[in-house]
């Protein structure tokens, strides 16, 4: 028997009901802000990810899933291609091929769609997972560079939560200074590294070389510690960084979003500059003891990375999958939703009036089920009761006189009617 690939999974009908109202409410959100989708390729070549992640970052050196494309001729060199691993440097990409900045306006753009990295999957995490995300960027006379976007993707996402209804989640925030101020951190960062990084876990010692930055990112218990001890990135940002880091504040305070500064929030891609933050959610919430439920932060210098104009931006990523797991973990039990009607041919000569109703039915908005004249009317029963609200009966009798016979299972009255007026009664009960 063939199954899934390792890292992967089918989501059912029984699930995807709770994905779509989570992407649905996501697109009324993002719209409101004024976000426009877009769809970009799910892989591409493999410089992309190099230049715009960083070619020290796990994500890359460890975790993406990269093929040589076949030359199709002698003189051609073959291509390296990926699996995308996250969607900012793809819409970045996006940004500057289609020349989006010559238009002069800010661009927010969305999307939402499946990602790969080759890592070891456990409960939330899997090797083709799901991001919903949000990239806001343009030309400088935009105002793409402006404290106010911060805070805006910030409360945006804070209402986001809240309409979805997750419970109890918490914004960390921290900036991670400019390009110049995030050298001088990271050389201070290596220095005091050295001395210590051999009692560290094997992962800190060799990220104490390559990308000092994602040391601070280790749950190791013993290593923490030391991490405490580190010099902290607040102690090497410049004067404008911390006015910016100070108006993102200021703005989020006016708008009743709470926030707690995290000192050691510095994300692990390449492309971060300023503003990085996370949300997470309490313990219990589904995810364990890894509770972070989305992040993003600021990439002033991304579109020149990847051979661009200059065009800051700030973006996150929600994972979709976590997401889903903490609606679950943290929700009530709710009634199943069951559909308007299932209508039940009595003999398989009404199984083509039946469904000719059921089409008019649908047209008219409802969720219709029709069954097979064969069945005995006890089995119409049972299959209806499973996954309507509603029975409505076809006989002889009623196809003749185009009327139906109509039962709620809820109060269990059952009533007689025109064809002509069933739509009106299955939507006003």
């Amino acid at each position: 028997m063939v199954k899934a690939i390792r890292g992967t999974r089918d989501l059912l009908p029984s699930e995807t009901q709770l994905w779509n109202k989570v992407e649905t409410t996501a697109r009324a959100v993002f719209a409101r802000y004024g976000f426009g989708e877009i769809r970009t390729p799910i892989f591409e070549a493999t410089e992309l990810f190099v230049r715009g992640v960083g070619e020290e970052t796990d994500v890359v050196s460890k975790e993406m899933y990269t093929w040589e494309d076949r030359a199709r001729a002698a003189s051609e060199k073959a291509q390296q291609l990926t699996l995308r691993p996250e969607n900012t440097a793809g819409v970045v990409r996006a940004y500057i091929e289609h020349k989006l900045g010559e238009s002069g306006h800010l661009q927010k753009l969305f999307y939402i769609g499946p990602q790969f990295r080759r890592e070891r999957p456990q409960r939330g995490r899997y090797r083709q997972f799901w991001q919903i995300g949000a990239e806001v960027l343009g030309p400088q006379s935009s105002g793409a560079e402006s404290p106010v976007r911060d805070a805006e993707v910030l409360e945006m996402l804070a209402s986001l939560l809240d309409e979805l209804g997750i419970k109890g989640w918490r914004l960390a925030l921290n900036s991670v200074g400019s390009s110049s101020d995030r050298p001088r951190y990271v050389a201070a960062l290596r220095a005091a590294l050295q001395p210590v990084k051999a009692s560290m876990c094997e992962d800190c010692q060799r990220r104490a070389e390559s990308n000092p930055l994602r040391v601070l990112d280790c749950k190791v218990p013993g290593d923490q510690a030391t991490i405490d001890a580190l010099p902290r990135i607040a102690e090497y940002l410049d004067a404008e960084s911390t006015a910016h880091f100070d108006q993102v504040k200021a703005a989020l305070d006016a708008c009743g979003v709470g926030y707690v500064v995290e000192p050691r929030l510095v994300r692990g891609l390449d492309y971060y500059t300023r503003t990085t933050f996370e949300f997470t959610v309490p313990d219990g919430s589904g995810l364990g003891t890894q509770n972070a439920l989305l992040g993003g932060g600021r990439y002033d210098g991304l579109s020149e990375m990847l051979g661009g104009p200059k065009a800051p931006g700030i973006g996150f990523a929600i994972g979709e999958d976590r997401l889903i797991l903490t609606l679950q973990a943290q929700a009530t039990e709710a009634p199943a939703h069951k559909l308007d009607a299932y209508i039940a041919p009595l003999g398989v000569e009404r199984n083509a009036a039946a469904l000719a109703l059921a089409r008019d039915l649908r047209r008219q908005g409802l969720s219709i089920e029709v069954g097979d004249g064969s069945f005995r009317l006890k089995k119409s029963f049972e299959a209806a009761d499973s996954v309507a609200r509603h029975i409505v009966i076809l006989g002889e009798d009623e196809v003749a006189d185009a009327v139906a016979t109509v039962k709620a299972f809820a109060t269990g009255a059952q009533v007689k009617m025109a064809n002509a007026q069933l739509a009106e009664y299955l939507q006003g009960v």
